[in-house]
């Protein structure tokens, strides 16, 4: 068991690196790709940037019927594999129309819709198959945060990655629409290959709930509305991404705009990176010495003292670079948190609901990802016309004091009001601790709709 625990935490990690490098280059670049990049005449980006806010929270109500339907996948290759297969597939096709610069005015407007919502569906099939894999494997807690922790290293390994280097690759291709459309080819690919370690390296666990009949769309409704858990960290979680996706979608216009040099981007997404890895390096030898609303409180302290440095930074480096550290140590447990938080609702969900519903449950993920992402690209896109970002200004001292302070205060202090407002709605809502979640698991054992964890070992 310990050899099989061992090889779904690396399989099951190792497939997050292409998946993130994919999904940040979409969703940190998107908006400079057709800001700076195609160069769209302004009513044609102000139109595609309401694209990108409505698409991305109409689909987002789109996914828990896809976690419905992969609920009630029952196959040979098991419940989360083959949507894993299709999802990425498709999505890896669609997200090559998307850079591909197709059409001029309310043509290039409408293929550009398509695409996305094409792509936003499928990836999300592909998001919630792959990441309801985490609790099918374990009911442990510490072999979640094991895996999970893990999981979240090669994710951020992925993710850095790119935005390291994703600003210093164009800018030496040319920066050009072709350029572009090369570098989310070669993203395609790492995307489709590092999906074969799950799929072929992963072992589901399938003895660890008893058979259930298909869920059904009222049992869907009671699973996302009745479990009130779910629902408090849905709103958490919600509040944090929000603030998290504005902050990053922020940093390429911070450093060209304020701090007055675009070529720091990457070192600042280095720092960014360092300081996640090391953060979720450590997170286990954390996690043994404090419970997990210790280790959140700490954390909220961490991202708070961040926010206030950056304010304050201006154009030193060294102050962008501190705030960052504080930052990202913070914002990586908190990510991981969640992640756990999440999970653990699936068992008091079956504890207090009798239907375990995984993929529905995680079907929340992406939901928050995508209407944070929503938020954050409609917060991001007023803010570059109030600034003068989008008029045509190219250096910082065009844009004005009053323009760097606008984008000062919809980066850092909106954000830095959600993501505290979070940390309160947890504090207050969320009861799930060590203690309570074994009590769930020893009922749900004697109720006969759990594997023992005697049994498991």
């Amino acid at each position: 068991m310990k050899n099989q625990n061992n090889r779904n935490k690396y399989f099951f990690g190792l497939g997050t690196v292409g998946r993130d490098m994919f999904y940040a280059f979409e969703s940190n670049a998107i908006l400079y790709f057709l800001s700076d990049v195609l160069s769209l005449p302004l009513w044609v980006f102000a139109a595609t940037s309401m694209v990108l806010s409505v698409l991305r929270i109409f689909d987002a109500l789109n996914d828990p019927i896809t976690g419905l339907i992969i609920d009630n996948i029952h196959s040979p290759w098991g419940k989360f594999k083959p949507a894993i297969a299709v999802g990425g597939v498709l999505s890896a096709l669609f997200y090559l129309v998307l850079f591909g610069g197709i059409g001029t005015g309310w043509s290039f407007i409408i293929f550009f819709a398509v695409a996305y919502l094409l792509w936003d569906i499928s990836y999300g099939i592909n998001d919630i198959a792959y990441w309801t894999l985490l609790p099918a494997l374990s009911t442990d807690q510490k072999q979640r945060e094991k895996n999970g922790a893990f999981a979240r290293i090669c994710a951020n390994i992925g993710m850095f990655a790119i935005m390291v280097l994703w600003q210093p690759i164009t800018q030496a291709m040319g920066n050009t629409p072709k350029a572009w459309f090369q570098v989310a080819l070669v993203m395609c690919a790492a995307y489709l290959g590092f999906l074969c370690f799950p799929i072929f390296g992963v072992k589901e666990d399938r003895s660890i709930v008893q058979s259930e009949e298909k869920t059904t769309l009222r049992q869907m409704w009671d699973a996302l509305t009745k479990n009130d858990q779910l629902l408090w960290t849905t709103l958490s979680m919600g509040l944090f991404m929000v603030g998290y996706c504005t902050t990053t979608g922020f940093s390429i216009y911070y450093m060209k705009y304020l701090f007055g040099n675009v070529d720091m981007y990457a070192v600042l997404a280095a720092v960014c990176g360092v300081a996640q890895l090391a953060a979720l390096s450590v997170f286990p030898l954390f996690s043994k010495k404090w419970n997990r609303r210790q280790l959140y409180a700490g954390s909220t302290v961490l991202v708070v003292a961040g926010y206030l440095v950056f304010f304050f930074a201006d154009r030193s480096l060294i102050l962008i670079a501190l705030s960052a550290v504080l930052l990202f140590l913070g914002q990586a447990f908190i990510q991981l948190l969640m992640l756990m938080f999440l999970a653990d609702t699936i068992e008091y969900g079956q504890w207090k609901l009798g239907k375990r519903s995984e993929s529905i449950t995680f079907s929340i993920q992406p939901l928050i990802n995508k209407i944070g992402g929503a938020l954050s690209t409609g917060v991001i896109s007023i803010t570059l016309i109030l600034s003068g970002i989008k008029r045509g200004e190219e250096t910082a001292a065009a844009i004005g004091t009053a323009g760097q302070n606008i984008v000062k205060i919809s980066m850092l202090a909106i954000p830095l009001v959600l993501i505290v407002l979070g940390y309160f709605i947890y504090l207050k809502k969320y009861r799930i601790d060590e203690a309570f979640y074994a009590s769930i698991l020893r009922d749900l054992e004697e109720r006969g709709e759990l594997k023992s964890s005697q049994e498991q070992t």
